[in-house]
């Protein structure tokens, strides 16, 4: 089907964005592997660094439908994809759509993707904590960074609140050191033997020799 005149937003219909192409069950794009039932516009959005609006426009700038399944697209569509993706300043995206804007190394505007996205996260942190700033003193204490109220929430990591105790855990009792094979010496409650009754000191000794 090809339309006749300006139709901007049916333009993915005409005959140039179709082809012969055998339906493909795993399209890769950017090292992603992005099954080919699902919706372009959501397929793009399983891409680290990619979100809704990103996908949304990278569609709209080239003139792709966001109902296309994934395996239905072409190499070219999926060339002209990753060229947007890797550099979407050169495709007309504002410096405000990017994720880095003014890189303190480089001082560019860039777009981070994939596992970028940690490893530059983390030479920020570190940056921040060599530099021993506020914000790396706050980094290093696991505590909020950004200003926000810590007295009912980020209860998590750090000594917060008090263990909850329970009583001694009971000793074992001891066995007797015995070799007869004989009963146990009885024991307190404490774990410790019992010792035997002492005599009493007002008790008699029996008589040895009967008088005659």
């Amino acid at each position: 089907m090809v339309f006749i005149g300006d139709f901007p937003h049916f333009s993915y219909l005409s005959s140039s964005s179709t082809s012969t192409q055998e339906y493909r069950h795993i399209v890769r794009i950017l090292g992603n592997d992005i099954p080919g039932e699902k919706k372009l516009l959501i397929g793009l959005t399983q891409i680290k660094g990619i979100g809704y609006n990103f996908a949304t426009a990278i569609l709209d700038t080239l003139k792709i439908s966001p109902d296309l399944n994934v395996g239905d697209i072409t190499d070219a569509n999926v060339q002209d994809i990753e060229r947007t993706i890797t550099d979407p300043a050169e495709a007309g995206f504002p410096r405000w759509f990017l994720n880095r804007q003014k890189d303190i190394e480089t001082g560019q505007d860039k777009h981070l993707l994939t596992s970028d996205i940690p490893f530059t996260l983390r030479n920020d942190i570190e940056r921040e904590r060599i530099t021993a700033s506020w914000r790396g003193y706050r980094h290093m204490s696991g505590l909020k960074v950004r200003g926000q109220r810590t007295r009912t929430s980020g209860r998590r990591g750090g000594a917060v609140g008090v263990a909850k105790g329970g009583g001694a855990a009971a000793v074992p009792a001891k066995k007797s050191s015995g070799g007869s094979g004989g009963p146990a010496a009885p024991q307190s409650p404490t774990g410790a033997v019992a010792a035997a009754p002492a005599p009493a000191a007002d008790a008699k000794p029996e008589e040895s020799e009967k008088k005659e």
